[in-house]
């Protein structure tokens, strides 16, 4: 069902590749001026599911991906662009595609889906992810200084961060597994 917040998610989504497009072109004041539109936009879609009742499953499947094409594309452009180290770059695509690919092969050798919560790990994981690219681009917008330093700080708290999140997710999908595959033992033929 389209509501208003799944709305404002669908913008979201729409708005990813005006942002590419201003990362390309080195307007990184207008990008960054996209990015955090699209960060306050999260928050007011869900604010208004929640106080509206308006939750539906499309917004329930629609509002992560639209944060992870923001964000992935935003690491991916940002590494090519060499604003970032590569390797970051890397480790946030990884992160996702384990993640996603434990999920879906749960699903697919259990035949049932695996509730998708995002961990405490998972929530700062997601945090930093943004602080990294709001930083990024503030200090490319020479909107204020940004002390050298705080780069790869910032960077090396974010690759950590991917890291214990990603085996948070990884033992969860397997201790959930294994329960799953122990309550069909204990079923009756």
């Amino acid at each position: 069902m389209l509501n208003i917040p799944n709305t404002i998610t669908l913008l979201r989504i729409v708005a990813v590749p005006f942002f590419l497009s201003l990362l390309v072109e080195g307007s990184y004041r207008a990008a960054l001026v996209v990015f955090l539109a699209a960060g306050i936009s999260d928050g007011i879609d869900g604010a208004i599911a929640r106080l509206t009742n308006a939750r539906t499953e499309l917004g329930a499947h629609l509002d992560p991906l639209a944060d992870k094409l923001l964000l992935v594309s935003a690491f991916v452009a940002l590494g090519i662009l060499d604003l970032m180290p590569v390797q970051l770059m890397i480790i946030v695509i990884m992160r996702d595609i384990v993640i996603l690919g434990g999920y879906i092969t749960n699903a697919v050798i259990t035949g049932r889906p695996m509730e998708m919560k995002p961990s405490a790990w998972g929530k700062a994981t997601t945090f930093l992810q943004i602080l990294t690219v709001v930083v990024v681009l503030i200090r490319q917008a020479d909107v204020i200084a940004i002390e050298p330093i705080l780069l790869p700080v910032i960077f090396a708290l974010t690759a950590a961060a991917c890291f214990v999140s990603v085996a948070g997710y990884v033992i969860d999908g397997i201790r959930w597994y294994n329960a799953v595959t122990e309550q069909d033992a204990k079923r009756p033929s």
